[in-house]
């Protein structure tokens, strides 16, 4: 039977970002993968601070700046050989009243309940898919977004769920801890060496975002790319399994050239690893 895996990502880059190479290693291993992105509804003409957050991209204000977006991200998905790509259709943050960087990654506003839309759209894919694994954000950097996202999964998601580590977030902050509704999760880590080139392909796809996020092409390889090296050093720091490498999932306790990490439940990992041997 083959498996699937949900990828929910807030933003049209996150998945990408943060896990894509796990995207890419469940593919080669025959599960079918789907990217569900959440905030992804166009409002033209952008206004005020959803205005500035496009104009300092070099795009002007006719630009309908998340069909662009849109674009990049069905760009990226097949790149990961995602079998599908669906975007969700909630606005971001800038369009809910966060109106300066500092709201964005600030407290949630006490009138913004967008994580109940965002759990019913969860929860219904959920019942579509079937999936054996769902992939969310863990939270880190605080953006309001990925915070939702996170809190919707955790009231409504069932199926066993590996929260990423949001990138490039964790780039900046790599020690940082979990975010306190995930403490006590453990650690885990996925041998990326072997899908890296794709991961930064397909985040390269992102052309809107790389430049400000990275610098361009090269800057983003360069911070994938190191990255994954570091989370592979703090993995077997940390004693956390990394995982990959022969038929299927499994052989924990060794180092890794790159790795993607992730906090899970003890039977969220053995889900994982039980239904990846059997896939093999």
């Amino acid at each position: 039977m083959t498996r699937t895996a949900l990828f929910l990502s807030p933003h049209l880059d996150d998945v990408a970002f943060s896990c894509g190479a796990l995207a890419a290693v469940l593919r080669d291993r025959g599960w079918r993968t789907v990217l569900a992105t959440v905030f992804t509804r166009s409002v033209v003409p952008a206004e005020g601070f959803a205005l500035a957050c496009q104009l300092d991209k070099g795009l002007g204000a006719e630009v309908d700046y998340m069909a662009l977006r849109r674009d990049e991200d069905r760009e990226a998905a097949g790149i990961l050989g995602f079998a599908e790509c669906l975007h969700l259709g909630l606005e971001e943050a800038p369009h809910r009243g966060y109106d300066s960087p500092a709201a964005l990654f600030g407290a949630v506003r006490g009138d913004d309940r967008v994580w109940r839309a965002v759990a019913e759209l969860a929860a219904g894919l959920e019942r579509r898919l079937a999936p054996a694994l769902v992939l969310a954000p863990q939270g880190l950097g605080g953006h309001v977004d990925h915070v939702q996202v996170a809190r919707a999964v955790r009231e409504a998601v069932r199926a066993p769920v590996w929260w990423y580590r949001d990138t490039p977030y964790a780039i900046r902050h790599g020690d940082a801890p979990a975010p306190a509704p995930l403490a006590g999760l453990g650690g885990v880590a996925v041998d990326a060496a072997a899908a890296m080139a794709r991961k930064v392909a397909a985040s390269c796809a992102y052309r809107s975002q790389v430049g400000f996020q990275f610098g361009g092409d090269a800057g983003t390889a360069a911070a994938l790319l190191g990255f994954a090296r570091d989370e592979a050093g703090r993995a077997l720091a940390a004693g956390e399994p990394i995982e990959g490498g022969g038929p299927g999932l499994g052989e924990a306790g060794r180092s890794a050239g790159a790795a993607e990490r992730f906090l899970c439940a003890a039977g969220a990992r053995a889900a994982l690893v039980a239904a990846m041997r059997g896939a093999a």
